[in-house]
């Protein structure tokens, strides 16, 4: 009798690029997928989103990545998400991100229903926060929504794609009709000009709502009809919330963009300061507008190549988009939001990141390789993220007509701290802000334009 023939298990091959093991899908989106991705010298986890390269030329999408890269690179705090890493290939573009283990805050309404106010107003806290931060650095989100905030294992907040962001310059308005239906501002549907940051509180307001009473302000299958509601701006505001907070969220909510609330306004409202973490809006000290950081000018010229004179013209001349000027005032923030914690907050919320070997350049941390699947044995630009283990990075929602938020079709500076929640892992001994000080808008224009084929 002629021996059996024995069966052979298949073995999925390693896949890695750079520094990283690329493991299981988290999620898929329209323009690529995320995956979980592990740094293989300190096994830390990290998020790696995959945009091919076809699909971006053949969707049109360029301007998109672009915005999304650079404003996740040039921004660092503890309330958005971080970018660590681009990795170019000839198929495909790499973004090595912050990886978060507490899924969407939109699952995590779904599943708990309304929230206590208490517990709403530290989300909310965080989100403004965020929010604040994007808006200080001339940068409009456009898209916030449940699905685009994500938790980490604490159920911190972490704001996460800026895909539909845009710059905003003193004196331009903004016309483009863009966000999820449900968190759009009336003037955003109607194709009327907007300023931008009033748009995202907007947005903000109708988040704060969903985590209050478990359902949308404006809600509707038929696209016509829900325009219809959130232009006339009429909402239900149940008896049970507290006079402060349907006082806010009808400041937030209301239609004409002039008399809606500002962030300002929104931080200094009663309610909004109940309970308020000091390190969500550091205090600017009033020497501060005055005195120059010697060594923040250092590391802008470090960064940017410019020399201190031409830093101090820049900080003179006061002209708020001036790249020199932006790059200062991103790490006199950073510094602000690293020095206001005790040590006990450092430990327990913005633990130091690092790796195990560090770049003395001072470039952007940006590896072009020749191929997907077999990248060289190292990369001296190598980073690493937080976060332990997670779901879903960015997908669309699809909602149901139920009353309510309908159930989902799922589809360098080495030396200065970064707010970064590692995981329980291999110790690490050196600290790490994972994009440095390199905030020059610059060469991130010119590496975008090069890698995603736009000239």
């Amino acid at each position: 009798m002629a021996e059996g023939r024995r069966s052979t298990p298949k073995c999925n091959p390693e896949v890695r690029i750079g520094n990283y093991i690329i493991g299981e899908t988290l999620g898929v989106g329209t323009f690529g997928k995320v995956k979980v991705g592990i740094h293989k010298s300190t096994g830390v986890q990290v998020a790696v989103k995959i945009v091919n390269r076809d699909k971006i030329k053949a969707l049109d999408v360029a301007g998109k990545l672009r915005r999304e890269i650079l404003n996740l690179w040039l921004f660092r705090h503890p309330h958005i998400i971080k970018l660590y890493q681009v990795i170019s290939t000839p198929t495909d573009i790499f973004m090595i991100m912050e990886y978060v283990s507490g899924g969407e805050l939109f699952d995590f309404i779904v599943k708990s229903g309304r929230l206590s106010e208490k517990e709403a107003r530290k989300f909310f806290q965080q989100i403004i926060s965020g929010v604040a931060y994007c808006h200080r650095h001339k940068v409009v989100h456009r898209d916030l929504k449940p699905e685009n905030l994500l938790l980490d294992s604490n159920q911190n907040v972490k704001i996460a794609d800026f895909g539909l962001s845009n710059i905003m310059q003193d004196g331009e308005f903004l016309r483009t009709s863009c966000g999820s239906p449900n968190y759009a501002a009336p003037e955003v549907i109607s194709g009327k000009l907007y300023a931008g940051p009033e748009v995202d509180v907007w947005s903000c307001g109708v988040i704060l709502y969903a985590l209050l009473c478990g359902t949308l302000p404006f809600d509707d299958e038929h696209i016509p009809t829900l325009f219809k509601k959130i232009k006339a701006g009429y909402f239900h505001l149940p008896e049970t919330l507290s006079a402060g907070v349907r006082d806010l969220l009808r400041r937030m909510i209301t239609v004409d963009p002039i008399k809606r609330a500002t962030i300002e306004e929104i931080r200094r409202h009663p309610w909004f300061s109940i309970d308020l973490p000091s390190h969500l809006f550091p205090q600017e000290r009033d020497e501060d507008a005055s005195i120059i950081d010697k060594e923040a000018v250092y590391e802008v010229c470090q960064a940017c190549n410019a020399t201190e004179r031409e830093v101090f013209a820049a900080l003179l001349n006061n002209d708020p988009s001036d790249q020199l000027s932006v790059a200062y005032h991103l790490i006199i923030d950073n510094k602000r939001f690293g020095s206001v914690l005790n040590p006990e907050e450092v430990n327990n919320f913005y633990v130091a990141t690092g790796i195990d070997s560090i770049s003395s350049s001072t470039t952007p941390s940006v590896v072009t390789t020749n191929t997907s699947s077999s990248p060289p044995g190292s990369s001296p630009h190598a980073q690493t993220g937080a976060g332990s283990s997670g779901r879903s990075q960015s997908l669309s929602p699809n909602y149901a007509n139920n009353g309510g938020i309908g159930l989902k079709n799922r589809g360098l500076s080495p030396t200065r701290p970064h707010p970064e929640r590692m995981p329980d892992g291999p110790p690490l001994s050196r600290t790490l802000d994972p994009m440095g000080d390199s905030l020059v808008m610059t060469i991130l224009i010119a590496f975008m334009q090069r890698i995603c084929n736009k000239p």
